[in-house]
């Protein structure tokens, strides 16, 4: 692991650039037990929303990369890589941390690391719905932790609380939106293709010249999806020291569902078999519009001199947005500002998202047992399967036709999304949020029951193993934080004891 994380955390292919870089990487955890100082893992990722989740099989690592001319160095340049590990994608939290590490720990090396270390440690944890203000090397850093509950494409800015602090603090507008524009600018007329690419959980390549825009243009993919979240694999920056080269270069067998950023001009011969392969530039500001790239036939990526371009067969389901992509060119003609330009791509993204996954979540709640069915001595009835022809049925009456201007051919997305990683995921998610619904009612029928009628005929063994099951649901409840109000829960553990009352003292003092 901490080979690879070297690895990663420098350019891999000869970076004639001098200066300061910055980039991002994503790691597989290897191997042994999983172990974490987090106790709050359950309680954080069920309050924050699914695409800021704490992940437990991998790790994301901020960079900040140096390069200068030294000559009292053995090889004349000066290279060191300051690396941040979390299992948190705040991207934009810990790249502006780094900003103000990074150049005062290559000047005064360890003793300011340990320091910065030292304030870090009395950093709250990151609750969902606060805003924290985060001390460190003389500036207050501002934050808000975004929630669950939060309107989707409101924005943070507006809920910050600005409290009297000195010095007045650096407020971060987001922890881990990217500029959306700038990312997306040479493929601007692609965004429809690339969407359905992400949705559908297909392999992409982006290969780039440096390592910050192929990080940035994989988690700009990635996050065209929200607020579903995008369930496959993905590496902002893959090298090819990484443990999973021989895996993803294989022609054996199809390439996984993941988006893999690289900048090594060998990766073009070794992924040429994968279906998409996106070849960017070098991204410029926001202001000028670079060329847009085309898409091209797979069969042209043979060179190693091959021109920025989507190589791919793919024929997108759905048309493109032309008023979107006039709204966004007629924005450079008139300077609109990147951040209104990448807040208008977001609200398209996420309405495009909704106007998709609406339909999926009418279905799905159609299909949980109704309340009156939930009685307090039975076990909850189970949540009706999902069946997909069922669905496709009910998209004549209430498809995303109602609520996006996009034609095409939805039903066909809707088919081969059902084959997607994304399909999956969100399945098991919502049936999982399902479910802890019925067991939460469930309690609460057992509070309205009137118990002590309910003992009059039972026998001994019926009781004890009422207290059994009671006692089992009340510890599932609090280990997997199911929604269930406080009071109930102190209900049903008053009723556990009131039971337990009734009984002979031999089985009293076994219970």
């Amino acid at each position: 692991q901490k080979t690879s994380i070297c690895y990663l955390s420098f350019p891999d292919s000869y970076s004639g650039g001098l200066g300061d870089t910055q980039f991002s990487f994503r790691l597989r955890q290897s191997g042994g037990q999983r172990t974490t100082p987090y106790e709050d893992d359950g309680e954080y990722n069920r309050e924050a929303p699914l695409t800021l989740q704490r992940e437990s099989a991998h790790y994301f690592g901020y960079v900040y990369f140096r390069q200068v001319k030294d000559s009292s160095m053995k090889r004349g340049y000066f290279q060191k890589s300051l690396v941040l590990v979390s299992r948190l994608p705040y991207v934009n939290l810990f790249q502006s941390l780094l900003q103000l590490i990074a150049p005062e720990y290559f000047d005064k090396l360890e003793p300011c690391l340990e320091a910065v270390c030292n304030e870090i440690d009395q950093w709250p944890p990151p609750v969902p719905g606060q805003t924290l203000n985060l001390p460190v090397m003389g500036v207050v850093m501002q934050v808000r932790i975004p929630s669950r509950v939060d309107k989707p494409g409101s924005s943070p800015a507006k809920q910050f609380n600005q409290e009297n602090l000195l010095p007045a603090p650096l407020v971060l507008p987001s922890i881990h939106e990217l500029d959306l524009f700038r990312c997306f600018q040479p493929v601007l007329i692609h965004i429809q293709m690339l969407w359905e690419l992400m949705l559908l959980g297909e392999p992409v390549v982006v290969m780039a010249p440096s390592p910050t825009v192929s990080s940035e243009m994989v988690l700009a993919l990635t996050s065209c999806l929200a607020p579903l979240r995008y369930c496959c694999d993905y590496r902002p920056y893959f090298t090819i020291h990484d443990s999973e080269f021989k895996e993803y270069t294989t022609r054996t067998q199809a390439p996984p569902n993941i988006v893999v950023g690289v900048t090594n001009p060998f990766f073009i011969k070794t992924l040429q078999h994968w279906p998409h392969v996106l070849r960017v530039g070098e991204l410029r500001m926001s202001g000028d519009l670079p060329k847009q790239v085309k898409v091209k036939k797979l069969a042209k990526l043979k060179t190693l001199d091959t021109k920025p371009g989507i190589y791919t067969s793919y024929k997108t389901f759905l048309h493109k947005d032309k008023t979107l992509i006039k709204r966004l060119l007629k924005g450079i003609q008139r300077k609109r500002p990147s951040e209104v330009q990448s807040a208008l791509l977001r609200r398209h993204l996420l309405e495009l998202t909704q106007s998709f996954i609406i339909p999926l979540e009418h279905y799905i709640a159609s299909l949980m047992p109704l309340q009156r069915a939930i009685t307090p001595w039975k076990n909850p009835p189970q949540i009706r399967p999902f069946r997909q022809e069922d669905f496709l049925k009910t998209l004549e009456h209430a498809g995303p036709q109602l609520t996006c201007v996009l034609k095409g051919d939805w039903l066909g997305l809707y088919r081969r999304f059902f084959r997607s990683p994304n399909f999956d995921g969100w399945y098991r998610q919502r049936h999982k949020e399902m479910t802890q619904k019925l067991e939460a009612l469930h309690l609460e029928a057992i509070c309205e029951a009137n118990i002590v009628a309910w003992m009059k005929d039972k026998s001994e063994v019926e009781i004890v193993d009422l207290v059994l099951k009671l006692r089992e649901k009340l510890v599932r409840a609090r280990c997997q934080h199911l929604p269930v109000k406080e009071e109930t829960l102190r209900r049903v553990g008053l009723y556990i004891e009131t039971i337990i009352g009734s009984l002979p003292e031999d089985l009293q003092a076994v219970l």
